[in-house]
């Protein structure tokens, strides 16, 4: 009894300490992005006495200078046009992440139906290889992808990080449709295919309505890989046209001139799409991986 209480207080414990890890950073960036500056460099810290104030976001949408940096004594060059490009970079990562899920909800499905259910010379030795093919660094694959993406044209678009995460991103969408596709009754198919539903009728009318948790869930969780991506980001792209979130913030965070408020303000703002799939991705892919696992 008391070994079953004790071993109840370090699993909570260890989870809370975990919240605190994951959570703690969120809140503060977004507290931080509704302070005046001088509220933030105050010491000791003495913040909700300046009040708050949505002056910097103000300023990342409309260019309107917050009215912190124009009080007598601060440093008045203290701020950057940079994060004025904040929003135009979202959009960027988000068009780019939904060609991502939508190429992975197509290409996954096609694919991981024939590992599930069809039989066909060398089946186990390609599906094994497009699990490990996973396992490779990005890094590794970056000066290659680069000339490729080169030779095509396809530098400073949005087509060209679309096939690389999608290639980064398909391997996993597979296993776990092909897990998911496994767990499915094959009597349902069998009655559908008596029925005179051919492979991809059968794929489309029943097995993607069965299968719908793990899509969303797979889509989703490719969305946010690819919203997050840095290092193709920071290859491929040139211009703010193509510039993706992660890369304008890498430089943002480096530059001398952007205030803790305002970068702060940058980074909530980027996040805000991955805070509303958290939940989303978290329901489905639990579902998803929990229905192939044990189906």
């Amino acid at each position: 009894m008391i070994h079953g209480r004790r071993h109840r207080v370090l699993v909570y414990a260890g989870a809370f300490l975990l919240l605190l890890f994951s959570v703690v950073p969120v809140l503060w960036i977004g507290f931080s992005s509704i302070l005046p500056e001088n509220a933030i460099l105050s010491f000791p810290p003495d913040w909700l006495s300046y009040g708050l104030t949505l002056d910097n976001y103000n300023y990342i949408f409309t260019g309107e200078i917050p009215t912190s940096h124009e009080v007598t004594g601060q440093m008045r060059t203290m701020i950057s046009q940079e994060v004025r490009r904040v929003p135009r970079t979202v959009f960027n990562s988000a068009v780019i992440a939904f060609g991502v899920m939508l190429i992975n909800l197509i290409a996954g499905s096609l694919a991981a139906y024939p590992y599930a259910r069809l039989q066909f010379p060398g089946r186990a030795i390609t599906f094994f290889y497009i699990t490990l093919s996973r396992l490779v660094p990005p890094v590794a694959l970056a000066i290659p992808y680069y000339i490729i993406v080169q030779r095509l044209g396809l530098l400073d678009t949005y087509w060209s990080l679309i096939l690389i995460y999608s290639v980064l991103t398909l391997p996993f969408t597979i296993l776990i449709l092909t897990l998911y596709f496994r767990g499915i009754p094959k009597e349902v198919e069998e009655a559908a295919q008596l029925d005179g539903c051919n492979v991809y009728q059968l794929l489309y009318r029943i097995v993607i309505p069965l299968a719908l948790p793990s899509l969303i869930g797979t889509g989703l969780f490719a969305f946010m890989l690819s919203y997050s991506e840095f290092l193709f980001g920071l290859l491929i792209t040139q211009s703010i046209k193509t510039r993706t979130l992660p890369v304008l913030l890498g430089s943002v965070a480096w530059n001398p001139d952007v205030t803790w408020g305002l970068l702060s303000a940058s980074i909530f703002i980027g996040i805000i799409p991955t805070l509303l799939l958290i939940v989303p991705v978290w329901r489905y892919m639990v579902q998803g991986l929990t229905s192939g696992a044990f189906q």
